[in-house]
């Protein structure tokens, strides 16, 4: 048998068995998507009448440390603290870590915050960089701001866990706006069952093209750019179909670090966030899952999909490839330091379910679609593509993942209509489908190469900049 005849069996072969893997990913995702169209029609039932003053105003209700860390975040900064100071909640306090910005993050705080040094003692109860200094403001006391030496996201939310008074404390990004009513509806999972709720997270949804005002979301809209649209649809799926179905299966691995919340003793005791993996929401997670087990006691790990965290996306494929690679970095390193969890059931579902989903399909998706796709090309060159396996291949990878994208609008347009419009609604069923075809290609070959940057030990953060949060008709006539 010569070259050619093996090369082409073996081509066949791989086609024959990325075609099998995609149906059985696509068929994954349609289950998840099932159960995830049952709980978000439940919930809405469920919540629909739900009274939130009620909630606030409740002696149940836990006194929260919301932690903002922020690191060269002078664009949004301020506006992210503002939408905290008004949010609808009873006793809270904000804990800003500034991480050692080099750009104008903690002026622009204490200019408009009134900052002033305070003397309130700070306990290394979980290792971190040297802090410098607390401030207090004096126009809101429920306001501190750490400033402390750069040592990373984990570090500086780690630096907030030693600061923070209260039992609960919820992460919330630098960039971000979370909603009136957002802490009272994640903080119910905490009120319903106080003792196995450990963790809970809200949705994350994206802020280009919304108009803000005095840290609100005033106007609700697309961007003008098709990158965030297609980021919108890939986070609607992301959460509404994925996190939702695993939160059901009690298999829930990643809350957002852009919205999510803790109990505090249950994360001093695992020593807070890690320092050693680029995705320290997911490594955190992941810990809390086995710390849980060992503990042998029933816990819950719950995603709400009601509070919303708005939050700026990427604009440029260049900034999108620093960030998903980070992420796709972040998530080989966690699976790679917990892979003792793998198919043991020692850690129920997680063990035997999510975490050997994330391992086949999440992990080494990319290379698989990758070459799928370099596959199919080469069976033309060589003139054994079979036009019945193509467009076989072309339904079960490209045709049953657009009509789950589709059906991830759908469920939101049904239960919590974000996008009323028409015209935004028409937008993302179109951006739906175009992002079968270049950016979900794209994606996977950003995290092929993120597995090769994790293999030559390449952890560079990179530079996330911002344009900062789109003001609304009335501040841009008052710029004028």
């Amino acid at each position: 048998m010569n070259f050619a005849a093996i090369l082409q069996d073996a081509v066949v072969v791989f086609n024959v068995f990325v075609l099998f893997y995609f149906l059985v990913l696509n068929s994954i995702y349609l289950i998840l998507f099932l159960i995830s169209l049952a709980e978000v029609l439940k919930f809405v039932r469920r919540t629909f009448f739900s009274d939130y003053r009620q909630i606030m105003q409740s002696d149940m209700t836990w006194p929260i440390s919301v932690l903002i860390p922020a690191y060269n975040e002078e664009r949004t900064i301020v506006e992210t603290v503002r939408s905290m100071l008004m949010i609808n909640y009873g006793e809270f306090e904000i804990i800003v870590i500034n991480d050692g910005s080099n750009d104008g993050t903690l002026r622009r705080l204490a200019d408009v915050y009134e900052l002033r040094r305070t003397d309130r003692p700070y306990k290394y109860s979980i290792a971190t960089g040297r802090v410098s200094a607390v401030y207090g403001s004096l126009a809101h006391p429920n306001l501190t701001v750490i400033d402390k030496e750069k040592g990373g996201k984990a570090d500086a939310l780690s630096a907030g866990i030693n600061l923070a008074r209260y039992p609960l404390f919820c992460s919330i990004d630098g960039d971000s706006i979370i909603e009136d009513n957002a802490l009272l509806r994640v903080v119910k999972p905490f009120m319903e069952k106080p003792i196995e709720t450990v963790a809970a997270g809200g949705i994350v949804r994206i802020v280009n093209g919304c108009d803000v005002r005095d840290g609100r979301v005033t106007r609700i809209a697309l961007s003008d750019r098709a990158l965030p649209i297609l980021q919108v649809v890939e986070y609607l799926r992301a959460f509404l179909t994925g996190r939702v179905g695993w939160s059901s299966l009690q298999s829930l691995l990643i809350i957002s670090g852009a919205f999510g919340m803790f109990k505090k003793q249950e994360v001093l005791e695992i020593g807070g966030y890690a320092h050693g993996t680029d995705s320290e929401d997911l490594e955190l997670v992941v810990r809390l899952h086995e710390h849980m087990r060992r503990k042998t006691q029933p816990y819950r790990v719950v995603f709400v999909p009601d509070p919303v965290c708005w939050t700026e996306a990427p604009e440029s494929l260049s900034v999108l490839a620093r960030q998903r690679n980070r992420w796709h970095r972040g998530l080989l390193q966690t699976l790679w330091q917990h892979k003792r969890m793998l198919f043991n059931p020692k850690y129920g579902s997680v063990g035997l379910f999510a975490f050997p989903y994330f391992v086949l399909f999440e992990l080494l998706g990319p290379f698989i679609e990758t070459f799928g796709y370099l596959a199919v090309i080469v069976s033309y060159l060589l003139g054994i593509l079979d036009v019945q396996f193509f467009m076989m291949f072309l339904a079960v990878a490209i045709l049953y993942g657009m009509f789950l994208s589709i059906a991830a609008i759908l469920l939101e347009e049904i239960s919590f209509r974000r996008y009323p419009g028409w015209i935004d609604l028409t937008k993302l069923l179109a951006y739906s489908v175009l992002e079968n075809f270049g950016y979900r290609q794209i994606l996977s070959a950003m995290k092929v190469k993120a597995f090769w940057d994790t293999i030559r030990r390449r952890r560079a953060w990179g530079q996330m900049p911002r344009r900062g949060f789109r003001p609304d008709a009335l501040q841009e006539q008052a710029s004028r």
